[in-house]
């Protein structure tokens, strides 16, 4: 087992940096790059046409540019989802939905959350598929990246007072890098098995003489993005393990480099705009040991199982309920982490069938804010707040004005910083606890004891860090859950980006000194140490006591029962 797992995370690795590499080198000409001919020439017909040929923007007007187009997009897919019974390619005549089930599904891939509170395959047509869904995936994950190339350019340039013009970013991601790739990971997928077609549903009889239906759809197309903007919403309610949408082992692996490729990009992107590619490196590094920390727990822990069926003699891949045997204990592990640790949300196994401690893994990805290579742009500027709240520590215990990258950080950006940070925790902790107490929270637990809080729990920890992943086991579909998680996912989005810009918006102004001999080197060995030391010491602090209610008391029952 162990050396089956060193050579599958290896190898995902190795093959994740050798195709980020060149991508994230290629996204630095998108930051402050000077575009080639042909493409200076197709923007500059293109910004009039788009109405986007204005100048650059500072934060706050940046800011409200990325609020207009998510608020404009919430309100259209409300719209399509309230009226889907009128709308056209409704093959099934499949009903609008609830008021507020239509509100948290629009807030939810605008946000680029996809939490899904129904069954797609049973509730969805193709129209509300394709140009409700599909869209926001790429406007969503085009948002998160424009945010992460405005604090790049906070980094990267001095003494200015812009960050770029927020419409021309969000097209340049589309056109340029999400569109094509895309296009090309749907090809692959209708090549591997993956449907693509606008039929209507196929009934048949079975050996058994019972009808069975088969559902069709656009899946390839909506599956691409899905994975590569971090989204996670699947065509299908099984998401990934479902065969239509993930059928081989080869597809399973490709999905998961789809999912962590441009993250990953991002932190090469990184150090490129800000010309010393160590500190993208650190970054990298800082993400990819947590990476392999958390998936080497799972893993252990998936093999070892339920210590009751392992005393009864079982032996082998027998913790397999709510595991596809396609994919295995390795591939459905790895999968569980690669999802969590990006805020994608996409499933190829039930991760409430999870042991405890595999479970508590992925909860704990989330929870300290998904910046383990983290969502498309809200993984990069999520790690750098820690980076600034790491030399912040760093000058605290050497007595020395905090900086990074010789910008001087000040009192104003470790205020933004640590509201930022706490965003989240706190939108988890107040919603658990509000689910728990009340009655209308409680009618959803169908599991009671330590589980059930863990559902909670985890429900509320996927809704504010944008991740989408569910526990299951817990009923959601109701207006008490629609709204609390409605509300979770808009702040813990929302809320995050705006003292990110504001940050930026303060640190672009700044020009960068000179590094000297008190200067903490943020490359190296000893800063990668302090930088991973300091996301775990935020998540103990605000997570370990319930963590230890849910996850870390049911394994103890375990073992004492």
């Amino acid at each position: 087992m162990a050396a089956s797992a060193c050579l599958l995370l290896l190898s995902f690795l190795f093959v994740l940096l050798v195709l980020a590499h060149p991508l994230g080198k290629g996204l630095t000409t998108l930051i402050d790059g000077e575009p080639r001919p042909l493409r200076a020439a197709f923007e500059k017909r293109l910004w009039p046409l788009c109405g986007c040929h204005g100048g650059e923007m500072g934060w706050l007007r940046y800011f409200w540019a990325i609020m207009v187009i998510n608020l404009l997009g919430i309100a259209v897919l409300f719209m399509i989802l309230m009226l889907q019974d009128r709308l056209p390619l409704n093959p099934q005549h499949f009903p609008a939905l609830s008021w507020h089930l239509a509100l948290n599904t629009a807030i939810s891939f605008v946000t680029n959350t996809d939490w899904q509170a129904y069954s797609g395959e049973n509730t969805l047509s193709y129209f509300s598929q394709m140009v409700g869904l599909t869209v926001q995936n790429f406007l969503s994950a085009a948002s998160g990246i424009a945010v992460a190339f405005a604090l790049i350019r906070a980094f990267s340039r001095q003494t200015r007072h812009t960050l770029g013009n927020a419409w021309q970013d969000l097209i340049r991601i589309t056109l340029y890098l999400l569109l094509p790739l895309s296009l090309l990971l749907a090809l692959y997928f209708v090549s591997q098995g993956v449907m693509q077609n606008l039929s209507e549903y196929s009934v048949f009889h079975t050996l058994r003489g019972d009808l069975q239906t088969l559902p069709m759809g656009p899946v390839a197309s909506q599956e691409a993005i899905k994975l590569l903007g971090t989204n996670g919403g699947g065509f299908f309610g099984a998401n990934s393990a479902h065969p239509f949408e993930n059928p081989t082992a080869l597809t399973n692996l490709v999905q998961m480099l789809a999912i962590l490729l441009i993250p990953a990009a991002l932190c090469f992107t990184f150090g490129e705009a800000v010309r010393d590619r160590r500190q993208g490196h650190a970054l990298l590094a800082t993400m990819t040991l947590m990476f392999v920390l958390a998936a080497s727990v799972v893993i252990w822990a998936e093999y070892q199982g339920n210590p009751h069926l392992s005393a009864s003699g079982a032996s082998g891949n027998w913790n397999m309920e709510g595991k596809e045997t396609r994919f295995g204990l390795l591939g459905s592990a790895l999968y569980a982490v690669v999802t969590t640790a990006a805020s994608c949300g996409a499933v190829n196994a039930m991760h409430d069938s999870f042991t405890a401690l595999g479970g508590m893994v992925p909860l704990w990805l989330m929870q300290i804010g998904e910046v383990v290579f983290g969502g498309v742009g809200s993984g990069l500027y999520g790690m750098i707040l820690f980076v600034l709240l790491a030399v912040f520590i760093a000058g605290l215990m050497i007595g020395r004005s905090p900086e990074y990258l010789g910008k001087k950080i000040d009192i104003r950006e470790i205020k933004l910083t640590a509201l930022a940070i706490l965003v989240t925790p706190t939108l988890v902790l107040l919603g658990t606890a509000l689910a728990i107490a009340t009655d209308a929270g409680r009618a959803g637990i169908l599991n009671p004891g330590t589980h059930g809080f863990s559902e909670v729990l985890y429900a509320l920890s996927s809704a504010a860090n944008n991740n989408g992943s569910a526990f299951a086991g817990l009923s959601v579909n109701t207006p008490f859950y629609n709204l609390l998680l409605s509300f979770a996912m808009f702040a813990g989005r929302f809320g995050i980006i705006l003292p990110v810009l504001a940050i930026a918006g303060s640190l672009v102004e700044k020009k960068a000194q000179p590094a000297g001999a008190g200067t903490l080197p943020s490359h190296g060995g000893v800063f990668i140490g302090l930088l991973a030391g300091t996301v775990l010491l935020v998540a103990a602090l605000t997570f370990v006591p319930v963590l230890a209610i849910g996850p870390v008391a049911e394994h103890l029952q375990l073992l004492t029962h």
